[in-house]
């Protein structure tokens, strides 16, 4: 019998994009094998199962899914076996309403299950009508869970879930739960399996990595935890995001500027430049001390690249509020910024806040942020030009490099790159590093031609570039089989009776 396929689609943030290499790794352990596996020529244009793991972050996103389950209408229609299952923060926020509006949908998890999305499918399938099932709180670590990777060189772990931060625009802490922090020692132990299946770059995820610790008593546990990983022999590059600017300390900067495999690059979210707007916000910081940390992160790591998330149109934002977040981004000099209108998220404070802003005047307000960040993201890139940075070669950053005859992949800073390999040097393989020197700063990256000037060009292979290579023949090429999860340490868990299957 040919195995059913499945297909993932993801929406949103690097928890979703995490979370679904998790869906995946339960999928194929269930039996179902990735629609991409299966050869052009046999592939289905449908799925046999379908997963939208969902976010809810922008208003757009209740019209990207509705309107994405509408264009599988016709798919469900044509083949009643074809199995369509809704999960993330969409499916935490809607529950009941997602199987209102679509009716055709046979599965809604929430973000504190997604473990149970087999059974679910299972379920469904047997009773002949939608399962819903949205726990409130989390009862087991999602990192326990068995994964399928995206990439054999790059890894994501996820350091903690959750926020308690209270920020009146976001809906997320209602959605993902109070923060829950991993203990440090079983976070290495998943970075040290990664890098022993060939890692050579993991990410620290969590909603505020800066406030990790929380829950175990030690308020210096994320710097320790950067340290720690610079211990860990082959692993190349260290990321982590999100920060918040509130809980932001010295003594993560000192992690980041002593440990040599921590990356030089940030993501600081401003959100607004006014601490009229901030305090409206609920975000406990000002702007001089958002200012203030970037001066020391920079006074420690002069090439660091610091980006930013920016809200415009805030209920009650003036011109006034609007003229300061103009001045900290220029004073901030962010290599880029993810910059967004304002819009309402029913649940949240903000919501039914007065003053609402225009949407005309919102859209001339953006116009001219995104003008000014564009100028000072192309001055910080021209800066770059006739310098040597170390590229980390990745497939799929470069979208014209075959039209380019260019490779791409991300400076140490987190700048993307594209470079050109000169006639008869070697080629480097996605995971292996290159150095090469800066022609050409633009405004959303920077070109490294001068390997075919006669300037620098050099190649490393890493064990990043050896499991890349190795996996070419895997039935998606480059992708990674399924890894069991991380089992946790200390005393097992009493077990948890399993739900009944319903049969």
């Amino acid at each position: 019998m040919t195995a059913k396929t499945y297909d993932v689609r993801t929406h949103g943030c690097q928890m979703n994009v995490h979370d679904s290499e998790r869906l995946a790794g339960l999928l194929e352990t269930a039996g179902y094998v990735d629609l991409a596996s299966v050869p052009e020529a046999e592939r289905p244009e449908v799925a046999d199962v379908v997963v939208f793991n969902t976010c809810a972050v922008r208003e757009n996103a209740d019209n990207k899914l509705y309107g994405n389950l509408g264009q599988l209408r016709p798919a469900k229609t044509a083949n009643p076996d074809l199995q369509i299952a809704v999960g993330g923060c969409m499916a935490q926020k809607d529950r009941d309403t997602i199987v209102k509006r679509a009716p055709w949908v046979d599965v809604v998890f929430g973000t504190h299950n997604i473990g149970s999305l087999p059974a679910l499918l299972d379920r469904a399938r047997h009773n002949q009508r939608a399962e819903v099932e949205i726990l409130e709180s989390l009862e087991t670590f999602p990192s326990t869970l068995p994964t399928r990777r995206d990439s054999a060189f790059a890894g994501w772990v996820s350091i903690s879930v959750g926020c308690n931060n209270t920020c009146t625009f976001c809906i997320v802490p209602s959605l993902r739960g109070k923060e829950q922090d991993r203990r440090p020692g079983d976070v290495l132990a998943e970075v040290e399996a990664l890098v022993a299946q060939g890692v050579v770059e993991v990410t620290l995820l969590g909603q505020n990595v800066n406030t990790y610790g929380v829950e175990f008593g030690d308020r210096l546990a994320f710097g320790k935890l950067l340290r720690a990983c610079g211990d860990i022999q082959g692993l190349e590059r260290v990321r982590f995001t999100s920060p918040h600017p509130a809980a932001f300390t010295d003594d993560v900067i000192e992690a980041m500027a002593e440990t040599p495999n921590v990356m030089p690059s940030l993501h600081m979210p401003l959100q607004s430049g006014s601490d009229r707007v901030l305090r409206a916000m609920r975000r406990s910081y000002r702007s001089e001390r958002f200012l203030g940390i970037i001066d020391r992160v920079r006074a420690a790591m002069p090439d660091a690249a610091i980006t930013t998330d920016l809200i415009v149109g805030f209920p009650g934002e003036t011109e006034e509020d609007f003229a300061e977040t103009l001045r900290v981004v220029e004073a901030s000099r962010f290599s880029s910024a993810f910059t967004f209108q304002y819009s309402i998220r029913p649940g949240t404070p903000a919501a039914t806040m007065a003053d609402q802003v225009p949407k005309a005047v919102v859209q001339e307000r953006f116009d001219r942020l995104i003008a000014l960040q564009e100028e000072v993201s192309w001055a910080g890139n021209r800066a770059l030009e006739r310098r040597e940075v170390e590229v980390l070669v990745a497939p799929g950053e470069g979208r014209k490099d075959g039209e380019t005859a260019r490779m791409s992949g991300r400076a140490r800073d987190n700048r993307l790159v594209h470079f050109s390999v000169p006639d008869g040097a070697e080629r480097p393989r996605p995971g292996d590093l290159a150095t090469v020197g800066v022609t050409y700063g633009a405004p959303h990256h920077l070109v490294a031609d001068s390997g075919v000037q006669g300037g620098a060009y050099a190649v490393r292979r890493t064990p990043g570039g050896d499991a890349w290579a190795a996996l070419q023949d895997a039935p998606v090429p480059g992708k990674p089989s399924v890894s069991l999860g991380m089992p946790s340490v200390g005393r097992p868990e009493v077990p948890v009776a399993a739900p009944a299957c319903g049969a």
